[in-house]
């Protein structure tokens, strides 16, 4: 479905702070994976998402998508453009939304995402829809569509991104630990929901996350990553033995290294 193929991205190239952030990574992603990705800090997952997603330009290589069996490179295609295919949720909740504008001001930029001038105007049925989507996050969003998004918590805010990512439904959605800002309640209820939209929209999943114990978990795939690479990548069956301690000295052999990063032990 999804192939990135030889992505290389180095900073600073020609200078003495020139560091390759990425190494050649080759990555194929079937339709319905759910990948989680950890690593150290440094070891390349956000920028390996900032390639994918055109916020990088790389310095080799080429992001592939398939549709209806026909590939089509987007690799050079403007990052509105790359949006229909591609959507992104950050750590930060305030970055999935404006908050200066209203909450149904946002679910119809949502809905022209990837398609510059494209005019929707907001009539009875569109905010009738809009109710209809917003219901079932139990949170009573779909009577404030006139309030700006700026008013509603960190947790409603990242719901709400989450919402109106699988209404653009895209071909692969990156979690970029987007539940790590949050406090335990709403992390627990916005990750309940990424598993619930996973499953019923059938969605192509890749989420970084710092937490072990949630990588082995959640998902049918696991990739670890260090220094740019991709070191490990665990299928489905392999994960469901996997234990945190199996995963740290898998860590240890391959790198000849401790893993720095007490973040990701004791999650």
């Amino acid at each position: 479905m999804i192939r990135l193929e030889n992505l290389s991205l180095i900073f600073d190239a020609g200078t003495p702070d020139e560091k390759e952030a990425l190494k050649n990574i080759n990555l194929t992603i079937k339709a319905g994976d759910f990948i989680t990705i950890i690593g150290s800090n440094g070891a390349g997952k956000t920028t390996l998402f900032n390639a994918a997603s055109g916020a990088r330009t790389v310095t080799s290589g080429r992001v592939f998508i398939s549709e209806k069996n026909v590939e089509r490179e987007i690799t050079r295609e403007p990052e509105y453009k790359r949006a229909r295919y591609i959507g992104r949720i950050f750590q930060n909740p305030m970055l999935g939304t404006a908050g200066k504008m209203s909450l149904e001001d946002n679910m119809v930029i949502c809905s022209k995402k990837g398609y510059r001038g494209l005019k929707i105007s907001l009539n009875r049925k569109l905010r009738e829809q809009f109710r209809a989507e917003l219901a079932p996050l139990g949170m009573g969003l779909e009577n404030r569509l006139k309030d700006n998004v700026e008013l509603f918590s960190g947790g409603q805010r990242q719901a709400l991104a989450m919402l109106m990512m699988v209404m653009s439904r895209p071909s692969l959605l990156l979690l970029d630990e987007h539940t790590a800002a949050l406090d335990p309640q709403n992390a627990e209820l916005v990750m309940d929901l990424t598993l619930r939209f996973a499953r019923e929209y059938e969605l192509t999943v890749m989420m970084v996350t710092h937490n072990m114990a949630h990588a082995i978990k959640i998902g049918n795939r696991l990739l670890m990553m260090d220094e740019g690479e991709i070191i490990l990548d665990i299928d489905a069956e392999e994960k469901a033995k996997l234990t945190t301690a199996d995963l740290v000295q898998r860590f240890r052999d391959i790198k000849k290294k401790e893993l720095a990063n007490d973040e990701m032990l004791l999650g």
